[in-house]
């Protein structure tokens, strides 16, 4: 079945060159378009897409609100949220993977990494690559703990290996590349990082990462 789509963004024309690109695919459908975050509430309760093309500064209501609404408890439907941004530092995206967004994605970027990344929420995993997962935490390092701090107890609940996994995939790694840094298979890593945010009480590895850097496991700038 072919992943729907829905596209929020208050520029008539971008959603246009955006349907365009995903309607070419054959494995995806965009089922609907919204031009702010309200309408972005209403299309999602009457189309049931699987990943929303969320962008961030709208009338009436921002991409950030919507995020939340749209993957917080009492949630409609299993729509995934991927956030749309004009500069990849911008200071709303931390806020909407916080808010429950599975990864942002620049306005700017290729079609074919629209498509994939598209592919890989509707998957169930995260699109956030390690370079900006690493920029976006820098960049809030003020606003995070130093790791002076004391680690939350919820840590406690993880295993020594899980602690491992949350680490790597806070640099943000991808389970590939931390099966090869722990010398395990990739359905082991995958198998740790369920337990952990089942443990943790978090959506998927993006607010994993989050988590870690707030928690004061991770410390922003540091290489573990």
């Amino acid at each position: 079945m072919a992943i729907r789509v829905l596209l929020v963004d208050d520029q008539p024309l971008l959603r246009t060159g955006f349907r365009m690109i995903l309607e070419a695919e054959e494995d995806l459908a965009v089922v609907g378009e919204a031009g702010d975050g309200l309408q972005a509430l209403d299309q999602v309760r009457a189309l049931q897409p699987d990943v929303v093309l969320m962008d961030i500064r709208m009338p009436r209501m921002d991409g950030v609100e919507a995020t939340r609404q749209i993957t917080g408890p009492g949630r409609d439907g299993p729509a995934k949220v991927l956030v749309l941004t004009t500069f990849d530092l911008d200071e709303y995206v931390v806020e909407a993977l916080r808010a429950g967004a599975s990864g942002f994605l620049l306005k700017d970027a290729p079609a074919a990494e629209l498509v994939q990344a598209i592919r890989v929420v509707a998957g169930g995993e995260a699109m956030l690559a390690p370079s900006i997962t690493r920029r976006l935490l820098d960049k809030y390092a003020g606003h995070l703990p130093s790791g002076e701090d004391s680690v939350p107890d919820m840590i406690a609940s993880l295993t020594e290996r899980e602690v491992e996994v949350l680490k790597l995939v806070a640099r943000g790694l991808s389970n590939a590349e931390i099966a090869a840094d722990l010398f395990v298979s990739e359905t082991t890593v995958k198998t740790h990082v369920g337990h952990v945010l089942t443990k943790l009480g978090l959506r998927d590895r993006v607010q994993a990462a989050v988590y870690a850097y707030e928690s004061g496991l991770v410390r922003p700038g540091a290489g573990q």
